[in-house]
C-alpha cells in the first residue's frame, strides 16, 4: 500500500516537472504592449521605461472604449495593459477581464490621492485597477470674441451668440451637463428627469448651436469661427498656438458640475508579462515620472498629488474645479433611455 501511495506521488510530482518545464525554459522577449488612448502617454516616459527596465514597449491605440472593449472580447491576446475608463473598468472587472494589482510590486501606491477613493467607488481598495487620469470636459470660450458671460451650463441658451456655439456629439456628455444644470444626477435612469434634461437642450441650447462635434470644433475655435465649445480641453489647447492661448482661452467647468471621466490602468487577464507590466504601474507613479504626463498635456494633477507639486507648467484647468463632478458610471440596459432622448435631440430636425 505504501509503495502504491509513494509511486502515485511520484509520478504526480515528475508529472508537475514535466509540465513546467516549457515555461522554466521559455526565453523572456522583453516586450511590454499596452493597449492605450491615441497619445496618452509621453514617448519619452516610455522611453526611459525601457532603459530602466531593458525592454521595449510596444503600443496599440484606440478611440474610444466601445472600440477597446470590442476588441479584447472578439479575442484579442497579447496586450499586457488597458486605459479603460470608469464604466468600463467596472464592467472589465465584472467580467472577469483583468488581473488582480500585487500591491507588494506597487510601493508608489502611496503617491495617489486619498481622495480617489470616493471616485472608485467600483474598486475603492485598487484590487484590479489603479487610476492614471481624472478629469471633465468643460467649455472653452474665445475672450477675443466674448468678454461678458457667466460661467454656466447655460451659456449655450444665449441667443446672441447662435452660430458660434458646438456642443459634443456625445449623449452622456450633452445630456450629462443638461442634468447637472438642474441639479440632477448624470448617473439618472428617471425617465421624466431626462426627458427634463432633453427638453431643455433642444428648446434652449441646441438652437444656438452649429452642430454637435466631438474633435473638429477645435480647429475652428482656433480660426475664430467658433466662440464657445463644450468638450475637453486639450482639443481646443491642442489648435491654439502657445503664445496665444493666454490671451484667448478661457476655459473653465461650470460649478453645476458636470460628467468626469477616471481613466485607469489594469492589467489583461491572460497577460504573459504580469511582472513587468506592474513595474510600468509602478513606474508611472512615480513623481518625476508622472510629471512629465502632467507637463506633457497641461493635465492637472488630481491624481498624483506629489507630481502636481512638481510641475513646471500651467495646468489647462484646476483640480479643484472638478470638485463638483460626477463620474459617469455602467448604468447596463438602462443606457438606452439615454438613447431614446438623445434620438430627439442628435437626430431631429430643430
Amino acid at each position: 500500500m505504501k509503495r502504491t501511495i509513494l509511486l502515485m506521488i511520484g509520478v504526480a510530482i515528475f508529472t508537475a516537472v514535466m509540465l513546467s518545464l516549457p515555461s522554466l525554459f521559455q526565453k523572456d522577449d522583453g516586450i511590454l504592449y499596452l493597449y492605450n488612448w491615441t497619445y496618452y502617454t509621453p514617448d519619452e516616459v516610455l522611453r526611459q521605461f525601457e532603459k530602466e527596465y531593458n525592454c521595449t514597449v510596444k503600443v496599440d491605440t484606440y478611440d474610444s472604449n466601445e472600440v477597446m472593449y470590442a476588441k479584447l472580447k472578439a479575442g484579442a491576446q497579447g496586450y499586457d495593459i488597458a486605459f479603460p475608463s470608469q464604466d468600463f473598468t467596472s464592467l472589465m472587472i465584472n467580467q472577469g477581464m483583468v488581473e488582480q494589482i500585487d500591491h507588494d510590486r506597487f510601493p508608489n501606491i502611496k503617491y495617489i490621492n486619498p481622495e480617489c477613493e470616493k471616485l472608485m467607488t467600483f474598486d475603492p481598495n485598487m484590487e484590479y485597477q489603479v487610476p492614471y487620469y481624472f478629469g471633465m470636459a468643460g467649455i472653452a470660450v474665445n475672450k477675443q470674441k466674448v468678454t461678458d458671460y457667466e460661467k454656466s451650463w447655460n451659456i449655450f441658451a444665449r441667443k446672441d451668440l447662435k452660430g458660434h456655439m458646438t456642443m459634443m456629439d456625445d449623449m452622456r456628455e450633452v445630456i450629462g451637463d443638461a442634468l447637472a444644470y438642474q441639479g440632477e444626477s448624470v448617473n439618472t435612469t428617471d425617465v421624466a428627469k431626462l426627458k427634463k434634461a432633453a427638453d431643455l437642450i433642444n428648446n434652449e441650447w441646441k438652437p444656438n448651436l452649429v452642430k454637435f462635434d466631438a474633435e473638429g470644433f477645435g480647429k475652428s475655435f482656433a480660426a475664430g469661427d467658433f466662440w464657445v465649445c463644450q468638450g475637453y480641453a486639450e482639443v481646443v489647447f491642442g489648435e491654439v498656438p502657445e503664445d496665444k492661448q493666454d490671451e484667448m482661452i478661457d476655459f473653465f467647468i461650470p460649478p453645476e458640475g458636470g460628467p468626469s471621466y477616471l481613466d485607469s490602468m489594469v492589467i489583461l487577464k491572460g497577460t504573459k508579462h504580469y511582472e513587468r507590466a506592474m513595474d510600468f504601474i509602478n513606474f508611472i507613479h512615480r513623481p518625476d515620472i508622472y510629471v512629465q504626463f502632467l507637463d506633457s498635456f497641461q493635465f492637472p494633477g488630481y491624481i498624483n498629488l506629489e507630481a502636481e507639486a512638481l510641475r513646471t507648467t500651467k495646468p489647462m484647468y484646476k483640480a479643484e474645479e472638478m470638485n463638483n463632478g460626477e463620474l459617469k458610471l455602467d448604468i447596463g440596459e438602462d443606457l438606452e433611455k439615454f438613447n431614446d432622448q438623445w434620438e430627439t435631440i442628435r437626430f431631429t430636425a430643430e
